[in-house]
């Protein structure tokens, strides 16, 4: 019995694959309407996205095959749904932190700040925190975390290394004294090494414990914050452009609502808010609020110079900045002041007055794509303007060869991560299939009753399921299943479609539980130090804060910045059918 159970297991994926779309089969086949057989379409990708028995982009190729085969959309309809400006302005971001991480800027960047906040304990998190953010709001969430969590480790152990070698120094001093005293003494004196050596134990067991739970706190804080970070931006993480794609595709007459500078507007103060009260508790849980110890209030001993030591002598080897890594930086503050002044909000932007007069022509898209092909125009090296003979050969064939760009495809070709474009792709297609078939209508007048709760009520419950949800599953996944139908709740409540579309996309980051729950907590993990109960316990009261810090953010500047208060007159009117 135990192996025919085994053996269920490990074909647990084949099983799924082909059982669960028997299962469900009688609901097209008994409620034989265009609403059912979408139903059918989009619990089946549920499903599979959930369990991840396909991987999950080719899961988001289904409407592709089903949509045409059960009459619901003609197959140049649901193609067409797989590459949008979304896609573009995903491409173009990938394609900046490509090139900044190809060139080690992000490195640059982390341990110079590193540098300036210094090792004591409670700011030494402040500061791997803070960096890592940063770096997740313009880079990936994963590529940060494995970035930082070496460097943090480095600096704990030595850390620990010096302290512990204070503390042998010690000891041995105490036993040189000793030698000194008089034969008569000799028993005195065994008695008093051991204890001394009991004590060494004492000291020894406690300085690893410490460090043991500095570790934990120290890893949880950069995977915690790299996904707190990747909320800030709307390129920041996948969630977030899912969002736009869908909010553009379901109400294209929005006005553009969703850009870069108003996601900013928004989501960069509750970014900054959910890691202030993150560093609260995670300095309660693992550190405590020991002022002197954690903070040092101006003190400085051997074993912080050793460790700010390890951190300056790892940007030494980075050298002096190059031209390539100063291009990329160019490039990169120029495409964020074109993101932001392309549509402010509170001015014309530029883009308005020059091309989007009646029409919304240019978009972050457009920007970031524009941007993103310098790196392939802008040469790595400044190349030499004159041809100088003579010398030594190898550098005359030096100045005779052209240097090669910021970014070559092949570098591009490794690491842009083509499966997540294509589950964009799925999820705008199972919008647009929910639409036309009518789906959205039925749901939507399924949930008028919801329209007696108190709005924030709705907000608060809806984020709750979501954190739970994203939990078992990947943030995208969760992010492309509810959005279409938090929009068909919202029209048919007559609610403001971002007051829950909005604080829910960003819930579908707050997945801080589980090692399985998202790339940064398992390379967290991976580490070795953690346990599985460590990260539930801390990961359980973070996605409380954040829930609460995202639904005051919602009840504060949100409404002020989107007219949440209001039920907007494009929400009425639904893409074309």
């Amino acid at each position: 019995m135990a192996k025919w159970w085994k053996w269920m297991w490990n074909h647990r994926n084949y099983l799924i694959i082909f059982l669960t779309p028997l299962l469900i089969l009688p609901l097209p086949l008994v409620i034989n309407t265009p609403e059912a057989r979408c139903g059918f379409v989009i619990i089946l990708m549920a499903l599979y996205w959930c369990t991840e028995c396909l991987p999950l982009a080719v899961t988001a190729l289904l409407p592709v095959i089903l949509f045409p085969m059960m009459g619901i959309m003609e197959s140049g309809e649901v193609c067409v749904q797989y590459l949008k400006d979304s896609n573009m302005l995903f491409i173009g971001g990938l394609l900046v932190a490509i090139a900044v991480e190809h060139w080690n800027l992000h490195k640059r960047i982390a341990l110079r700040v590193l540098l300036l906040v210094g090792v004591r304990p409670a700011l030494l998190m402040m500061g791997f925190m803070g960096t890592t953010a940063f770096l997740s709001m313009w880079i990936s969430n994963t590529a940060s975390t494995a970035m930082m969590l070496p460097i943090a480790q480095a600096v704990l152990a030595q850390l620990s290394s010096t302290e512990a070698a204070a503390d042998e120094r010690e000891q041995r001093g105490g036993e040189d004294n000793q030698a000194f005293e008089m034969d008569g003494k000799l028993k005195e004196d065994i008695v008093e090494s051991m204890k001394d050596a009991e004590e060494g134990d004492q000291r020894r067991e406690q300085r690893e414990q410490k460090y043991l739970k500095l570790s934990k706190g120290m890893s949880l804080c950069v995977c915690y914050s790299a996904s707190i970070g990747g909320t800030a931006t709307l390129t920041g993480t996948t969630p977030n452009l899912i969002l736009k794609g869908q909010v553009d595709e379901l109400f294209p007459d929005n006005n553009d609502v969703i850009n870069f500078a108003t996601w900013f507007g928004f989501s960069f103060p509750n970014m900054l808010l959910m890691l202030i009260l993150s560093w609260f508790w995670l300095q309660f849980m693992f550190i405590g609020f020991n002022l002197k110890k954690s903070f040092g209030c101006g003190k400085r001993n051997e074993g912080d110079e050793e460790a700010y030591q390890v951190m300056k002598n790892e940007y030494k080897k980075l050298g002096s900045i190059s031209f390539a890594e100063g291009s990329v930086l160019v490039i990169f503050v120029i495409l964020v002041l074109l993101w932001f002044t392309r549509e402010p909000g509170f001015m014309p932007g530029w883009a308005t007055v020059l091309f989007n007069m009646d029409k919304q022509y240019v978009t972050d898209g457009t920007v970031a794509i524009f941007m993103s092909m310098m790196f392939f125009i802008i040469p790595s090296r400044m190349p030499s303007l004159a041809y100088r003979g003579g010398g030594d050969e190898g550098a005359s064939e030096k100045n005779i060869k052209a240097p090669p760009t910021l970014l070559r495809w092949e570098v591009v070709q490794e690491k842009m991560p083509w499966n997540i474009i294509l589950l964009l792709g799925g999820g705008f297609a199972l919008a647009k299939g929910s639409e036309v078939s009518g789906l959205s209508l039925w749901l939507g007048e399924s949930l008028t009753p919801l329209k007696s709760i108190p709005p924030f009520a709705i907000s608060l419950l809806l984020c709750l399921l979501v954190t739970t949800f994203t939990e078992c599953s990947s943030n995208t996944a969760t992010t492309t299943l509810f959005l279409p139908i938090l929009a068909s709740m919202a029209t048919a409540i007559q609610l403001h479609p971002l007051y829950i579309m909005l604080p829910c996309t960003l819930c579908a980051s707050l997945a801080f539980m589980l090692p399985v729950a998202t790339p940064p907590n398992a390379i967290a993990f991976s580490y070795g130090q953690l346990k599985v109960m460590d990260m539930a316990k801390a990961g359980f009261a973070l996605n409380l804060i954040g829930v609460l810090a995202i639904n005051f953010a919602l009840n504060t500047w949100g409404t002020a910045m989107f007219h949440l208060d209001t039920y907007p007159s494009w929400a009425n009117a639904t893409g074309p059918v």
